[in-house]
């Protein structure tokens, strides 16, 4: 189940009144995986979306994640997390989620980290920026040969992220990407639905 389109939420472009109907619209346009991803302190508005995010991500038969908060995972009975760079080991994540968790891990521009946690028991790599981000504009650019050499060297399915839109994400499927990490692509246009839908025909 993990291929297809992998959509992150972002406080920014979901207000908290549309939380919900943002979620159910994306996830109603194809989306097969959901992250969600705040980084604010306000832990019980966070609380309350995860569970919302998790309940519907159920509803529509689809994966909910939570970025970075492997203790908001765990409450939220969430499917599993993301990880970054800085973020606390996998092995604490498996330890705390158990072996049915799904865990991601960010590996940027570097196919030795996508291979040290595939060693390590993660359940999928993710790599970028591919394009700009206003998500994340300092992050390391990656290139499209990177997805190539990974696809040939790991088992794990490959999430791409970064800048991805519905003109640019092809070249991205084509080199051996699974998932579709979007984020603006999805939550920042007005039919979030039909948006989901365009990405889900790529697939």
């Amino acid at each position: 189940m993990l291929s297809g389109l992998y959509a992150i939420t972002d406080q920014t472009l979901i207000s908290d009144q549309n939380f919900a109907n943002s979620i159910a619209a994306a996830l109603k346009g194809g989306a097969k995986v959901v992250q969600y991803r705040d980084k604010s302190s306000d832990h019980k508005r966070r609380q309350q979306q995860a569970k919302t995010l998790v309940r519907l991500c159920r509803q529509y038969q689809a994966l909910s994640i939570i970025n970075d908060d492997i203790e908001l995972a765990f409450e939220v009975e969430a499917d599993g997390v993301h990880l970054g760079l800085e973020d606390r080991n996998l092995k604490q994540a498996r330890n705390t989620l158990g072996p049915q968790a799904i865990i991601g891990i960010t590996c940027y521009d570097s196919l030795q980290r996508a291979k040290q946690a595939e060693q390590q028991g993660a359940n999928y790599v993710a790599f970028g920026r591919f394009f700009p981000s206003q998500t994340k504009p300092n992050a390391h650019p990656a290139p499209l040969s990177l997805l190539q050499q990974a696809r040939q060297e790991l088992k794990l399915p490959i999430c791409a992220i970064g800048g991805i839109t519905q003109h640019n994400a092809q070249p991205l499927l084509t080199a051996g990407a699974d998932m579709l990490a979007v984020v603006g692509g999805i939550f920042a246009g007005k039919n979030i639905e039909q948006q989901s839908r365009q990405f889900k025909a790529l697939f």
